[in-house]
């Protein structure tokens, strides 16, 4: 007995030692973990630095051609009959050549490359909203998982309120012990379904940890924020502007279509010919030192650029093709999206206006009854498991409405639901 109060006392002290805070439970509305995900997600960082690096490319678009310079050292003579004098014939000479771009092909050089940052920037926008839309499904389902707990835990609750009484109903005699038994073996199903809900709980959090990249304990990580359905919402047509104002998506296909017409600029630029202009300075005895100028012009009689100016002209056609896919693509995507939270509203607004009050109504009634020897076993029975199956339909379809307004808010592209 002294051992055990001694450990009592030692694990009262370790408890007393571990700061208040330490297994507190962080729980995060859907903005801070919004707000977090895009802080440290992986994958969107590595496509931020993507970002950088294609910044870095117009630094290497805009840059200059570089100047040539060439020395030289002529008539050299260590053999002539004055060994003594081996430089006295030496002609130096110094050279230097620059080529002048011609067509403004560093500006236009330029203006691609920053057109391609751009078309990159929407690219990563669009990774995001998908990225987004995984994040709140696993949020959603972290929510509704909640909801399911809590409702099989007051289930089992209930019931083990009702097992009292039914327990004390067979001490007294009122029911047989095959009647006690069955109820007791009914229990099994409510301690299932507080287990699942457990298990599933835990496989939620760890998805949303994982966008994360949390490496939080799961018992100290919670989220919380209203978990139900509204009844206003856009009407298709306000979803299609909004969608085509907002999608990233059809936002880099546009600006891959502008990007293309620049490139095919800078195909006919890289067309024309370009000078180079030359200078020389040198000795050439009798004359102490002379200066010259030279200009090299190429003649673009064979090789005109043609293939690329017909590339870049063909990628034109090819991205304003793509460009009118993608629009088709984002009205078939709201269109599906309002559907599918339209189907999950119209069943959520009968279940909360009729079939859930009906169900416990039903429930309290009939287990009112059987406790009053008014009603069957078998009735209380079904009456019971009606209330659950309800109960648990109006979360799913609460989760699946959820899940829905996430996808419209990703065919859109913001956020329209909240």
């Amino acid at each position: 007995m002294r051992r055990l109060t001694r450990c009592v006392w030692i694990v009262v002290a370790i408890a007393a030692a571990v700061p208040s805070g330490a297994f507190a439970q962080k729980s995060l509305t859907w903005q801070q973990v919004k707000d977090r995900f895009e802080a440290t997600n992986p994958t969107l960082l590595a496509g931020r630095t993507g970002i950088d690096e294609a910044r870095t490319q117009e630094i290497t678009a805009y840059l200059r051609p570089n100047p040539d310079m060439t020395t030289s050292l002529d008539q050299i003579a260590p053999f002539n009959a004055n060994p003594y004098r081996p430089f006295g014939s030496t002609l130096p000479a110094l050279s230097a050549s620059y080529l002048h771009e011609r067509g403004g092909k560093r500006e236009l050089r330029l203006e691609s490359a920053r057109k391609a940052t751009a078309v990159a920037e929407s690219q990563l926008a669009d990774q995001e909203r998908t990225l987004l839309f995984s994040l709140r499904n696993a949020f959603v389902q972290t929510l509704q998982q909640k909801s399911v707990l809590a409702l099989a835990t007051e289930n089992l609750s209930y019931y083990d309120r009702l097992l009292g009484v039914s327990s004390d109903r067979f001490k007294a005699g009122d029911i047989a012990q095959v009647d006690l038994d069955r109820l007791e073996l009914q229990r099994v199903q409510f301690e299932t379904d507080l287990q699942s809900a457990l298990v599933n709980l835990r496989t939620a959090k760890i998805q949303l940890l994982t966008l994360l990249n949390d490496r939080t304990p799961i018992e100290q990580f919670d989220v919380t924020g209203p978990f139900e359905f509204t009844e206003q919402i856009l009407t298709p047509d306000e979803l299609h502007q909004t969608a085509l104002a907002n999608r990233p998506d059809l936002k880099a296909a546009i600006q891959a279509v502008d990007k293309a017409r620049t490139d095919h600029r800078l195909a006919v630029a890289n067309g024309t010919a370009d000078p180079t202009f030359g200078v020389d300075l040198g000795r050439n005895p009798p004359i102490p030192a002379y200066l010259g100028f030279n200009v090299t012009i190429p003649l673009r009689i064979f090789d005109r650029n043609q293939g690329e100016k017909v590339r870049t002209q063909l990628d034109i056609r090819r991205n304003q093709q793509l460009q009118e896919v993608n629009e088709a693509q984002i009205f078939s995507d709201a269109d599906s999206a309002f559907a599918t939270l339209n189907s999950s509203r119209v069943l959520l607004r009968a279940y909360k206006t009729k079939y859930l009050d009906q169900a416990t109504r039903v429930r309290d009634t009939v287990s009112f009854a059987y406790q009053h020897g008014g009603a069957s076993l078998l009735d209380f029975l079904n009456a019971q498991n009606d209330y659950r199956t309800v109960q648990l339909n109006y979360l799913n379809l609460v989760g699946s409405y959820m899940t829905a307004a996430s996808q419209l808010n990703m065919a859109v592209g913001t956020e329209v639901i909240k």
